[in-house]
């Protein structure tokens, strides 16, 4: 994300592999992180951009499974990083708003470190 023009992975060379489901592509995810086998996936999406339907149901499905946890970033970092709100996925894929600028998110990201570092084996 700190660079706009940064090329992305372009699967279009996969559509129709599956013939069953021509649409099926792989999808990506912007960052994860782990700690003690707890997982936080990161999504940034722009003001205003869209999310596909199968890049929903990916964060859907990984924040029903144990340990894992997705939140949705509504900002950039082109120039700094810029927050404007995030979102996380409940187990039942339900998306809430989870706090506000970039402070709100340390502070989220920190609590998530904490609680991963406690679940150590």
């Amino acid at each position: 994300m700190r660079n706009m023009f940064a090329t992305h992975t372009d699967y279009g060379d996969f559509k129709g592999l599956i013939e069953s489901n021509p649409a099926f592509l792989p999808s990506n995810v912007d960052g994860i992180a782990e700690r003690n086998g707890n997982f936080l996936i990161m999504e940034w999406k722009r003001p205003g951009e869209k999310m596909s339907e199968g890049q929903k149901r990916l964060l859907k499905a990984l924040a029903a499974t144990p340990k894992f946890m997705v939140v949705v970033i509504i900002g950039d970092t082109d120039n700094g990083t810029n927050i404007q709100e995030f979102w996380q996925y409940t187990v039942d894929g339900k998306a809430f708003k989870s706090g506000i600028g970039f402070g709100s998110f340390k502070e989220f990201y920190k609590l998530w470190y904490e609680l991963a570092d406690g679940d150590k084996r």
